[in-house]
């Protein structure tokens, strides 16, 4: 605790868990007068050699005045911070504020001396780079613009923490000393410098718990059944290929042996590293085994255990807790409430789930927030990659449960690297930070598919156990946000699956024409039908007739590949009576030789009730190798039959998805710390659901095709096939125009600094406040955003002033909140083209709505006849600064035709926007009419998008409606609110959710 002498309170909002470039943790905080323990003990594992860096001279030990000196400060003019580990200093960071001659200085000097310090055990983890973000944003935030720091020549690493960091520099070498100067105003590089050490740190976090060299299963049951000792059984039977324990403080002293591994009664006990444990003890007891795992440099935890955040508040303390202490030992938790994680590289080879049988090896990354669906998705994929896709399987698997500490975006900057994952999967309950989600998606989506289903989308609350900040935009806008930035959204997991499995394997298509033939013309006419409601362009199917042979199928695949007009084929294929598996295996192989030969045009297959066609499409050939490392190989009598919708049983799909194995009846372990028979604590999965379910043994299944191989999915449904087709279509045209993403245009008109300083004399009167009818026209007009005038008309006769003033001819409006934006209620007169038509109108307006005081008229001249629309800027906690643009009106209402960028928009976002609403033909000459200025609205959409982003603090644009004419636009009504902006963590230092 800081003394009464200090002149600021101890600032608990400068506390924070990082991220480390070795995928550890660390927490930075302030450094008070009661550390002055642990700042000497630091100081005395540091070397000689550094600490001749960080004084300049020899000096083995601090005096009693250095540690009074380094551990009072004042928060303001002297600011200390250390990054701790398990309680204990591993570096430190302070900087004393300086005049201009380099001394000790007060407010309003803005410069400051910065020196750090790190603990040679960490040095080269990327310590000092952390707390400089952290100390830069503490001084921007005390009104230090500028850093000063000396460095001896021979320190290059702590000159290259300062070079590195992207912030305006300037050197000079004067005394034998290397001085360094720079501002603390973020930059672009800054930012890219920040964006992309917290891209290397959390992805090696994530590899960390997917590719441990050593597992622990902390409550690994005495007994048969249970959870510890079933996620025992299935990392064993996986063939993990690292060092495996079985923990549980009940074992015998005895006993060594659990199944064949290893047995310990504690972590402490183990001989050697442990890299992960899997923690599967009732909830009262998890806290002493993160304590026992931090103790022995446990570098991850997934935890199985239920009871915490799931059932209610005391859990989500609880929960909060688990955290905590888990970062205190620098690591990072998957859970808890966790199904697992699987990683299915021979290298690795870990089952660390609740699944029971280990899924095929493949290209697509699953992650999931529940484990009920985790396992829906994990079974699912393993029929259709043995009854419809082939072997298309999973390179890494997480569950992430409550998500209290590593979530998606964490697992996306691991799957970004990584060269085992073509497509990534994602179902989403909740999305933590919405912000940083629509970077890291743009950016790999980029790369690789991101195919996203989100449940609970209609809630409007997060489910139990997730802890995220609000958001006030409806779920539609997001989704557009997540397609603006390369998302597929998909609503169900079907589609997901379906998705998932085309951009696995096979070529993104060049544009949406599409080729139909195959054996059945009513076939060939529903999937034409599903291409034009998918916005394909598809062309008359070829119906080969059912006397068509494999060979036909093949002559017809290989011209419509061969055709330049043809981006893309969709076979449909219907049995033929008699042939069976073998006619099967014939048409199969005539369709991949065929697809073989044009590899750059994807080919989809849409069958009925051929139980051979999709297991002969998806099956490798016969130099395949005959069963991946751990995995049985199949035998000749197990050849899976049924549809292709579910390739090892004639079951249902959703039906054999929810069927529970024997290990799905799996309770959770009675309590594995104490005696057998205590009531059961832990469950897994989220809150009511299945603790696991049964997934297909990839024994029934065709041995993988070689990497690279293009198999061809195939649909039990054309409108699956092709929704799956018009997705790929869709993101292949982002890809091409990612590539090319526009610039934002600049504007000589714009006054900048006259706006921001209208906005701070506005803010001067309150926290946040709608501006007036002038202040808004006023401000808007700097960005060259011109708004009609309007004139109050509160009489008759001042109506008929106000149109006097401005010219005939005139509209009289009503603009009370219940007629405003109303047309179609009449509280609006247009052309009025005298003053008795004028007095005429109003006497009208106010015998229908009221007195003038309700209806609060005005008088506005006419403006060029058009198209009316409306644009909107809002800035949301949660998703950032959103631009957003429609046509006015109730229809446009009712229909929720709306389309939405986020800001800064770019000239490219602009004419894409107003191209995106449904009902666009309405600007670009529908029946006729003539087109708008379609110029002239997007350079408005540009200009609002600068003011909102130039100025944070304005919170709220509504510009309605906006009149659009064949030459030039109107904006005839304009609101604008200000607030002191949002937090934005995004151009802070790097954090981990705060717990």
């Amino acid at each position: 605790m800081q003394t009464s002498s200090d002149r600021h309170e101890y600032p608990a909002h400068w506390e924070a868990d990082v991220v480390l470039r070795d995928g550890g943790t660390a927490r930075v905080r302030p450094i008070t007068v009661d550390d002055a323990e642990r700042l000497v003990s630091f100081y005395e594992q540091v070397s000689d050699e550094s600490k001749y860096y960080r004084f300049f001279a020899p000096y083995p030990r601090l005096s009693a005045k250095d540690v009074h000196r380094f551990t009072h400060h004042d928060f303001v003019d002297r600011v200390g911070l250390a990054a701790t580990i398990g309680g204990e200093f591993i570096a430190t960071v302070r900087y004393d504020r300086i005049g201009a001659g380099g001394t000790p200085a007060t407010a309003p000097a803005d410069e400051a001396e910065v020196a750090f310090l790190v603990q040679d055990a960490h040095q080269g983890r990327g310590v000092a780079s952390a707390l400089l973000e952290h100390i830069a944003a503490v001084a921007r935030e005390r009104g230090i613009r500028r850093f000063a720091a000396e460095v001896l020549p021979a320190n290059n690493k702590m000159i290259k923490v300062f070079m590195d960091a992207g912030y305006t520099q300037k050197r000079s070498f004067e005394d034998g000393v290397v001085r360094l100067e720079f501002d603390l105003e973020p930059t672009d590089r800054s930012l890219a410098v920040q964006y992309a050490r917290e891209h290397r740190a959390e992805a090696r976090s994530v590899q960390r718990l997917l590719q441990p060299g050593s597992v622990a299963v902390v409550g690994t049951g005495r007994t048969p059944g249970g959870v510890g000792r079933s996620i025992l059984g299935n990392i064993r039977d996986a063939g993990y290929t690292g060092r495996l324990y079985a923990v549980n403080r009940a074992f015998p002293e005895e006993q060594k042996e659990v199944d064949g591994v290893t047995a310990c009664r504690s972590v402490r006990d183990i001989d050697g590293p442990v890299d992960l444990a899997v923690v599967t003890v009732p909830a009262e007891h998890v806290p002493d085994v993160v304590t026992e795992c931090g103790e022995h440099g446990v570098q991850g935890l997934v935890v199985i255990t239920a009871g915490y955040a799931d059932s209610g508040p005391e859990g989500r303390e609880r929960q909060r807790a688990l955290v905590r202490h888990a970062r205190t030992y620098g690591m990072r938790i998957i859970g808890p409430n966790a199904f697992g994680i699987i990683n299915t590289s021979p290298d690795v080879r870990l089952n660390a789930s609740l699944a029971p049988e280990m899924p095929r090896p493949g290209r697509i990354g699953l992650f999931a927030q529940s484990g009920a669906i985790g396992i829906a998705l994990l079974s699912r994929l393993h029929r259709r990659g043995g009854g419809v896709t082939g072997v298309t399987g999973v390179s890494t698997f997480v569950s992430s449960g409550n998500r209290a500490d590593v979530s998606g975006n964490d697992v996306l900057q691991y799957w970004y690297d990584d060269p085992r994952t073509d497509v990534a999967l994602m179902y989403l309950e909740s999305i933590g930070n919405p912000r940083k989600f629509t970077r890291l998606a743009r950016r790999t989506a980029a790369a690789k598919p991101l195919v996203v289903v989100q449940g609970a989308r209609h809630g409007g609350v997060a489910p139990q156990g997730h802890a995220v900040r609000a958001t006030r935009l409806p779920h539609a806008t997001v989704s557009a946000l997540l397609r603006q930035a390369g998302v597929i959204r998909v609503d169900t997991i079907t589609d997901l699956v379906d998705a998932g499995l085309l951009l696995a394997r096979q070529p993104l298509p060049a544009g949406p024409r599409v080729a139909i033939l195959g054996n059945s013309e009513s076939l060939g006419l529903l999937t034409y039908d599903a291409c034009l409601s998918e916005g394909l362009r598809p062309q008359p199917p070829l119906d080969l007739t059912t006397a068509a042979s494999a060979d036909d199928f093949h002559a017809a695949l290989a011209r419509a590949l061969a055709d330049d007009t043809c981006d893309a084929v969709v076979v449909t294929a219907i049995p033929t009576v008699g042939e069976g598996a073998a006619g099967d295996a014939a048409l199969a192989e005539a369709l991949r030789s065929a697809a073989a030969a044009v590899p750059t045009k994807p080919v989809l297959v849409v069958h009925v009730e051929l139980g051979g066609l999709a297991e002969a499409l998806s099956a490798a050939t016969s130099t395949a190798p005959q069963g991946a490392p751990g995995v049985a190989s199949p035998p000749a009598s197990s050849a899976p039959s049924g549809t292709g919708a579910a390739a090892v049983s004639r079951a249902a799909p959703d039906r054999a998805a929810a069927s529970a194995s024997s290990a799905g009846a799996r309770s959770a372990d009675p309590d594995p710390q104490a005696d057998p028979g205590t009531e059961p604590h832990a469950a897994p999965g989220s809150a009511g659901e299945p603790q696991a379910a049964s997934a297909p043994s990839p024994s029934a299944a065709p041995a993988p095709a070689p990497d690279g191989a293009h198999l061809i999915p195939a649909y039990p449904a054309a409108e699956r096939a092709v929704r799956a087709l018009g997705e790929a279509v869709a993101y292949a045209q982002w890809r091409r125009d990612a590539a090319d993403p526009g610039r934002v245009p600049e504007y000589e008109d714009i006054d900048e600094k006259g706006a921001a300083e209208q906005i701070a004399g506005h803010l001067a009167r309150g926290q946040g406040l709608t501006l007036g009818s002038r202040e808004t026209c006023d401000l808007l007009g700097r960005y060259g955003v011109h708004v009609h005038r309007a004139l109050p008309a509160p009489t008759p006769d001042d109506a008929a002033a106000a149109a006097r003033t401005i010219g005939y001819p005139v509209a009289l409006k009503a603009t009370a909140p219940h007629l405003r934006h109303r047309a179609d209620l009449g509280g609006v007169r247009l052309d009025l083209a005298d003053e008795d038509q004028l007095r005429q109108a109003y006497a009208e307006l106010t015998e229908l709505f009221g007195m003038p005081a309700e209806l609060r008229p005005v008088v506005q001249g006419m403006a060029p006849r058009g198209v009316d629309t409306v644009v909107r800027a809002v800035i949301d906690p949660a998703a950032g600064a959103v631009l957003s643009f429609g046509l006015a009106g109730a229809a446009t209402q009712l229909l929720g035709d709306m389309a939405h960028r986020l800001i800064p928009v770019t000239d490219r976002d602009a004419t894409s926007l107003i191209r995106s609403i449904r009902t666009a033909p309405l600007l670009f000459g529908w029946r006729g009419s003539a087109p708008v200025d379609a110029a002239a609205l997007e350079e408005l959409l540009l200009r609002v998008s600068r003011l909102v982003d130039d100025h944070p603090e304005v919170v709220a644009v509504t510009l309605e409606p906006v009149v659009v004419a064949p030459h030039g636009l109107s904006v005839l009504g304009a609101s604008v609110r200000l607030a002191p902006p949002p937090a934005r963590d995004d151009l802070g230092p790097r954090t981990l959710p705060a717990y």
